[in-house]
């Protein structure tokens, strides 16, 4: 089944198309994983996926989503992340980083805590953006980075990704989606600046294409580099699909060899067409027009449904959220329903 073959880019290989993607937790301490990170990726690795990503890791403190969001903004982050990345690598899988920063959706509280900003005197910061508007009223009003903060901006990713590397990850994934702040460079309803950085669609792109020529210059040419893409904001006038294939053949030239395809997350109430596998379409027009491998997500839940996607050419691996949440032995499920065998655990080889 084309679901549980392996798959090899530039000198990693993963042994199935199963990938845990990012979720945030909220529970980490001044950007450091805690046990709770290493028992929720780990155990995802043990359940057989075979790409394990962390949730967006933040790569400047003002950068992450809420106080409790994972770092990789100090030096000693590394020494917090290396025993995660040790068990992930120990069961079989692919640890990955996501590079992330949070723009204006920044300085905001958990879930389960409301998840609207969070003051200054309560713990919270004046977060970052291309321009001085808020997401929406629920959010903190963001200052608009100056020119300088913007080459800050790229040389902490670079940073990220030399930290990641040394952490003992393999893969990263630079975050531009979901209305971060890479993602608000790109729409023309986020950014509204007039300097190079703005306007036309080779401004907005600008900072995001330096982001990832930084972080590919530092992350060794036998690891493999993904980029995650909200391919349309679901408004008129934003970004669209049409932009994210302009944007993918630029990255492919650059030694991007992913895309990431999900969508929305930059327009509050934008109206988005939920259903299973709504997002498998974008990764297969991406793909088909730029030629460059894609990853599908977004309510991807069942066995049959995952392996078509990759069987069929929409896309070379499914990532999987939610779904790995309420069942972190999804992958181990899936192999069975598709009558396919994998390796337990020694550990655990008793019970098959």
């Amino acid at each position: 089944m084309a679901l549980f073959t392996a798959i090899k880019m530039r000198d990693v290989e993963f042994k199935n198309r199963i990938v845990v993607s990012p979720m945030c937790e909220y529970s980490a301490v001044d950007g450091h994983p805690q046990t709770w990170h290493l028992v929720h990726l780990g155990s995802r690795a043990v359940g057989g996926a075979g790409l394990v990503f962390t949730e967006a890791s933040a790569v400047q403190a003002v950068g992450r989503i809420s106080g409790a969001d994972t770092g990789i903004y100090l030096d000693a982050h590394v020494e917090s992340w290396r025993p995660i990345t040790k068990f992930i690598r120990e069961h079989g899988a692919v640890a990955g980083m996501q590079l992330a920063h949070s723009g204006r959706k920044g300085s905001t509280g958990a879930p389960w805590l409301g998840g609207k900003k969070i003051a200054i005197a309560d713990g919270g910061w004046e977060p970052v953006a291309p321009s001085a508007v808020p997401f929406n009223d629920d959010y903190p009003l963001p200052r608009a980075l100056s020119l300088a903060e913007i080459d800050g901006v790229v040389a902490d990713f670079r940073r990220g990704a030399e930290r990641a590397l040394a952490a003992g990850f393999e893969v990263i994934e630079i975050h531009s989606a979901h209305g971060y702040l890479l993602h608000e460079f790109l729409s023309p309803l986020s950014n509204l600046r007039t300097d190079e950085y703005g306007g036309s669609f080779e401004n907005r792109v600008r900072l995001p294409l330096r982001v990832v020529e930084a972080v590919r210059e530092v992350w060794p040419e036998r690891l493999p580099l993904f980029y995650r893409v909200s391919a349309t904001d679901w408004v008129e006038d934003g970004w669209n699909l049409d932009a994210t294939i302009a944007l993918g053949k630029k990255l492919k030239g650059m030694g991007v060899d992913l895309i990431d395809a999900s969508s929305g997350g930059n327009v509050a109430g934008a109206t988005i067409l939920v259903g299973p596998g709504y997002q498998v379409k974008f990764a297969a027009e991406i793909r088909k027009q730029t030629g460059i491998a894609t990853g599908a997500v977004g309510m991807i839940t069942d066995a049959a449904q995952a392996d078509t996607i990759v069987a069929t050419g929409q896309a070379d691996m499914v990532f999987l959220a939610r779904q790995l949440l309420r069942d972190p032995y999804w992958p181990r499920r899936a192999a069975k329903a598709l009558e396919v065998k994998i390796k337990a655990p020694v550990q655990y080889e008793r019970a098959w």
